[in-house]
């Protein structure tokens, strides 16, 4: 195949995988156009375990952890996702959702578009899920609710849902809510005769929510929840951020040649938080347990928080091993290795 060139948004922010200070966010969810309360609104810090829903009077109280980044998401089907980034604790929210019509009311065209159905849902499981043992491990329990165009002109596959996409991860025992924000495949060639595809880019958004399932706790799943993000991208920003990329087991490369990283990287405390400034003075290459991945900034500097969220995400670009991790192999953001 074709080398690929993989731009990979996984999320919106990372959050602190320490629980420190615990508070509470509180507030009432009613629908816009009648003031009634909304019962069983989705509340959760996105991509987090940290979660909960509305009462039979709208009503909400979720648990807030000092050093928390996380977007508030609020959502209900049939309603507008309200995203809430800018929120503080002790503040009451009253939150008012407007109905989706266009949701609600969306036309489904089946006609041929030059690509199978059954190939559609191949290759967005494929891009979606990943490759790795813990993708294979993951099932989609609500394919039916995925909506799959393909534009022939474009060369592009694009997914939508009007519900969010259900993920099992049997390996990594998380049960992963999805909504889909956006979800575009961008092909250089397609021969669907010889079933070859070469792939320009993949492109996800969405926020998502983490439950723990019933082995989540065994000594199995915590090796293999150990063995993803050891070698993440997660993993990578946080050891960066400490400037411990060597004593993580990171190798940096640069024009083939293993390179001091901190001459090619600049890393700086930003005032007096303990957020970091990085400056990526070129593209480098990246290696741990002999699996490569390249990172690349569009952006002068880029922004690690304490916790490991990088920002602007979308203008940090991984290939390579990292490039082609997805949420088959995706750990909460609150997610702490255990040893």
């Amino acid at each position: 195949m074709a080398k690929l060139k993989h731009i990979v948004l996984t999320g919106l922010l990372f959050l602190s995988y320490f629980a420190v200070c615990s508070q509470t966010i509180s507030g009432l969810v009613l629908d816009q156009a009648t003031n009634q309360p909304i019962e069983s609104a989705a509340i959760y810090f996105d991509n987090t375990t940290i979660g909960t829903s509305t009462n039979d009077k709208g009503e909400f109280s979720i648990e807030y952890h000092e050093g928390i980044t996380s977007p508030l998401v609020i959502s209900f089907l049939g309603y507008k996702r309200m995203i809430i980034t800018n929120y503080q604790v002790g503040k009451f929210y009253k939150v008012l959702l407007q109905e989706d019509i266009d949701a609600l009311d969306e036309v489904v065209i089946t006609t041929d578009d030059g690509m199978p159905k059954e190939l559609k849902l191949q290759q967005f499981r494929q891009q979606f899920l990943g490759f790795s043992d813990n993708a294979k491990s993951c099932t989609i329990l609500n394919e039916e609710d995925l909506i799959l165009r393909y534009n022939k002109k474009t060369q592009t596959l694009s997914a939508s849902s009007k519900k969010p996409i259900l993920i099992e991860n049997e390996k990594l025992q998380y049960l992963v809510s999805f909504e889909i924000k956006d979800f575009d495949i961008s092909y250089h060639h397609i021969n669907i005769k010889r079933d070859r595809f070469f792939i320009n880019s993949v492109i996800y958004t969405g926020t998502s929510f983490y439950k723990e399932l019933e082995e989540s706790n065994s000594k199995k799943t915590t090796k293999s929840r150990n063995k993803a993000y050891k070698g993440s991208v997660l993993h990578f920003m946080r050891a960066l951020s400490k400037k411990q990329l060597e004593e993580e087991g990171y190798q940096i490369f640069s024009g083939g040649f293993k390179v001091n990283p901190y001459r090619y990287i600049n890393v700086k405390q930003i005032d007096s938080s303990k957020a970091v400034g990085v400056k990526l003075l070129n593209k480098l290459s990246i290696l741990y347990d002999n699996e490569q991945s390249a990172i690349e900034s569009r952006v002068d500097e880029f922004i690690i928080d304490q916790y490991g969220n990088h920002s602007p995400i979308h203008q940090v670009l991984f290939g390579g091993h990292m490039g082609n991790q997805r949420i088959g192999d995706s750990l909460p953001f609150d997610f702490m290795l255990s040893e």
